[in-house]
């Protein structure tokens, strides 16, 4: 090849070059970023990432995977709730849900689809915390914001949002501990979430840590899917197998465990659970009888708190790759009716969606006007 010809084909190969890396996106630069209270860094070594601005209204998609508990269901109709608030209608153009399942192929299609049509973000509880590399930068060279939340990956390419995980097992078991005072053996109920993810991975071992420290407890696992029934079939199956438990560690079905804990007649005994509405009336109900309960909150709400990040994003402003959204958690003392807990509403309901640090309120009027079906 000639010389010349040599030198054109350098340069429009350098053209290429430097056309792919424009539309490559996030840039990393300095914090600290709009709404600090809201968006907080997970710590001080947390990155800020910056899209390239877009106009608005945006097109958002949020891409679940399991939707088999009152969880996900509720998290779908904050969604959808959320989007329809003012401040946020005028900024998105379109909302679309899917729920893929628990097949990791299946999210990534989904996650694929929504980039190729031009969707300006994406919003996903990630079914795996691996796996997701390809559609990543698929994402980047197409400016689009993709915001893992709740279930998230194991990889800081990506905007992210979440409690801390591990120190919510950590304070799952400091409170058991509390409560059982001096008592440092005998068997522990741990009911698992669903197997795979992260949560139910670093709550797990935020549990373990503390535990495995403090005494010589037999724990035993069983899974409850952080779903009621499942939870109380599981725990009522260990309660026939293994007839005494000190105390109990639920990550989700908490109601479940309770109801079958008082179907078999078991004694109350200190526990730590989700933040379901159920479980919260039944510590109410019964502290005086033993049930010394610890209710974290995992929120629904942390979709809109992911969605609210995604549309800070497209408007080109610095984020945290990884934003702590701090833990809400009472325990029987500190229980207060119409507050924390609601007597007059379902079981059925998570009762923490007020984030007053992001300006951000769900109500449950709201959320129980949506349903939780896939949008078309």
């Amino acid at each position: 090849m000639a010389r010349a010809a040599r030198l054109s084909v350098l340069a429009f190969s350098g053209l290429l070059l430097s056309s792919v890396a424009s539309l490559a996106a996030p840039k990393n630069v300095s914090g600290p970023g709009p709404d600090p209270g809201c968006f907080k860094p997970w710590n001080a070594q947390t990155k800020y990432m910056q899209w390239d601005k877009k106009p608005g209204p945006y097109r958002i998609a949020v891409v679940n995977g399991f939707v088999g508990n009152t969880w996900r269901i509720q998290m779908i109709q904050t969604a959808k709730a959320y989007a329809e608030q003012p401040g946020m209608k005028d900024k998105i153009k379109e909302l679309k849900v899917v729920s893929t399942g628990t097949d990791v192929a299946a999210q990534l299609g989904a996650i694929e689809d929504f980039i190729n049509q031009g969707y300006d973000a994406i919003i996903t509880i990630a079914v795996a915390p691996e796996g997701f590399d390809r559609v990543i930068r698929l994402a980047d060279r197409n400016n689009v914001v993709i915001v893992p939340f709740d279930n998230v990956l194991d990889t800081d390419k990506v905007m992210q949002v979440n409690e801390d995980q591990l120190e919510i097992g950590r304070l799952s078991a400091r409170h058991l501990l509390k409560e059982l005072g001096q008592k440092r053996d005998g068997k522990i109920l741990e009911v698992r979430g669903l197997p795979g993810n992260s949560v139910d991975r670093d709550r797990h071992l935020g549990f373990r840590e503390v535990m495995e420290k403090e005494g010589k407890f037999q724990i035993v696992e069983v899974v409850g899917n952080w779903d009621d029934g499942t939870a109380q079939k599981a725990t009522a199956d260990a309660l026939a197998v293994h007839g005494k438990f000190e105390a109990v560690f639920t990550q989700g079905g908490s109601t479940g465990s309770v109801r079958a804990m008082m179907d078999a007649k078991h004694p109350f005994v200190p526990m730590a659970g989700e933040g379901e509405n159920g479980y919260r009336k039944l510590i109410a109900q019964h502290a005086g009888e033993g049930l010394k309960g610890f209710s974290y909150s995992q929120s629904p709400g942390l979709v809109a708190i992911s969605m609210k990040a995604a549309l800070s994003a497209l408007e080109g402003n610095p984020m945290p790759q990884l934003i702590s959204v701090p833990i809400p958690a009472v325990d029987y003392t500190t229980l207060k009716d119409n507050v924390n807990y609601w007597s007059n509403l379902s079981d059925n309901f998570f009762a923490a969606n007020e984030f007053p640090a992001c300006g951000v309120n769900v109500t449950a009027p709201e959320i129980m006007s949506k349903d939780a079906k896939n949008t078309q």
